[in-house]
This record gives C-alpha cells, structure tokens and sequence, in this order.
C-alpha cells in the first residue's frame, strides 16, 4: 500500500510481499462480520424435510470414483448411494479437523491479552467450529450413514503433528483443513442437482469459514515475516506432512464396501483416477499458491506436498 506521493503507508508494517495488517484491525472487521452473518443451523435448516427422490448428496463430479471404470459400471442409484457415504466421511472429517483446530486456537490465545479483539475473535471461532461439528454430527444420522472416522494410526499421528505444531504450522494446517473443503461446498451449495439439506449446510459453512480462512491467512503470513528460521524450518515440513495425512484420510475407503463395491479395486481406481487427481489439485490450488508465496513451500516440505497429491 503506498500513499499518494508514491511512499509506503507508515502505519502498516511489510514483508517482502506487502502489507503485514494489523491484528487488532483484521479482528474487528471479522467480528463484525460474525455479528451480521452467523448461522444456527438448528433452525436455519429444515431437518426433518424428506429427501427428494433422484438428488446427490455430493455434486457427481466430486465423488471419488467419477470417471473411472468402476464409475462406469455402477448404477445411477448406486452412484448417489456413494455419493450419500462419501458426504457423511466428508462430514466426519471435518469434525475431526475442527476438534484439532479448537485446541489449536486455544493453545494459540493462551498468552495472548485476554481482552484484544484478536483474541476475542479467536473465541467467536471456537464458537462457530463447535456448531459446524455439532451440524456435520447431525448430518450424518440426517442421512443415515455411519460415522467414518480417520484411521487410528493418522488419528494419533494427528495428535503427535497438533502437540508439536509451531504457531505459524497451526495455521498452516488449519488453512489446509478449511480451504479444500471450502472449493468443494462452493461448487456444493448452489449445485441444484444436491438434495436442499446438504445445499444448506454447505451454505453455512462456506459464509462462516470465509471468515476463518482470512483470520487464518492474515496470521500465517504475519507469523512467517517474523517467526525465527528454525520455526519456519519446521512449519514447512509440519505442514507437508499435515497434507499428506490429510490427503490419506480424505474419503474413508469403507464406503466402497458399504455401498456393495470391492474396496481394493475402487480405491486402486481412484489412486488412478486422472479427474480425481485434478479434484483435489484444484481444490487445494489457491492454497498452495498462498503458501508458495510466503515462504511455506519449501525444501522437505515441498517433497511431502508433491507425496500427498495435493501439489502440481
């Protein structure tokens, strides 16, 4: 930002890319933002409104198997019934991901001023995360699949990467749990192909998340112009292994079998799978590219980033 003699604005401070805003500043505008566009999905959503006949629980194109040749051989209803698990583990991800996020927010403000509006904002998060998991956990007894949580061995790596995780990496990680999910109900939410329960949470989540993904990014790019090298060091691989956990754990392989499928064939096809691959590329594509420009993508980490799938 420069004024207009041509001179950077004095009352912002910069790194090599711009503008470093000011916490306090960032976190009034979101709050005010969470003040005019909160949602509780108790009785935003009309729970009990039957299913309509012939709709997706995911945009077709999103579910795992589409454009393989398993995909190819399955019936139209079989087809929807996946697209009904898959969008229960989506769902079942992301309350795992939103419980790490929590105690990462709050291990983040614990030495913060406990009445800044940064901190203030943090708290407001906290908030709307426990409603989406509360929402996501209704979901999926809505629609009547089981709950798929990540495997036992990503779970407790998980725990391992959250206790160990820099403040810069828990942002990191948190932006990798919120945007490739965010790319997904964005194409979700006004796809009228979608049964209306499902278009509404995602239209929730993706207003609510706006918010979280910007304090997010705003704080990453913050704690990376000033964290000391080590620190970055280890958020880049941190967070290079995060994306390959994550990616791991993207779709629980046992809605193959409870849909009638092979699940070693269907999850060979998918590894396989050139649409899927540019699936979860896209969708993880503006996030690579902010990292890449801060400094994340790098070295080690840039390797786990290539290893997960996520990374062109």
């Amino acid at each position: 930002m420069t004024t207009t003699t041509g001179t950077r604005d004095p009352r912002l401070r910069y790194d090599a890319l711009g503008p470093l805003r000011d916490r306090e500043t960032v976190a009034r505008r979101l709050l005010e933002a969470s003040a005019k566009h909160s949602f509780d999905p108790d009785r935003e959503l009309d729970w009990d409104a039957p299913f309509e006949d012939g709709k997706w629980f995911l945009p077709p194109e999103l579910v795992s198997l589409h454009g393989t040749p398993l995909w190819r051989l399955m019936p139209e209803e079989q087809r929807r019934d996946l697209s009904r698990h898959e969008a229960a583990s989506l769902a079942s991800l992301g309350i795992w991901f939103e419980v790490i996020l929590i105690q990462l927010l709050v291990r983040h403000i614990y030495d913060k001023p406990l009445t800044s509006q940064h901190v203030r904002y943090a708290l407001t998060e906290i908030a709307d995360e426990c409603r989406h998991s509360m929402m996501f956990a209704r979901m999926i007894e809505r629609v009547g699949a089981p709950a798929y949580p990540v495997p036992r061995r990503y779970h407790d790596i998980a725990r391992v990467l959250k206790t160990v995780s820099t403040t810069p990496g828990s942002f990191a990680a948190t932006l990798l749990g919120e945007e490739i999910l965010d790319w997904m109900q964005r194409l979700t939410f006004p796809d009228e192909r979608v049964q209306p329960l499902i278009r509404g949470i995602t239209r929730i989540h993706v207003v609510e998340e706006a918010r979280h993904v910007r304090y997010a990014r705003e704080e990453l790019r913050r704690q990376m112009a000033t964290a000391p090298r080590w620190e970055r060091e280890l958020t880049r691989v941190s967070c290079g292994e995060a994306a390959r956990v994550f990616s791991v754990c993207f779709i629980n392989p046992r809605v193959y079998t409870e849909v009638g499928l092979d699940r070693r064939e269907a999850v060979a096809q998918v590894r396989a799978s050139g649409h899927r691959r540019e699936v979860m590329r896209s969708g993880a594509r503006r996030l690579t590219d902010f990292l890449d420009d801060i400094g994340v993508l790098g070295g080690t980490g840039r390797r786990l980033w290539r290893s997960s799938g996520l990374l062109a």
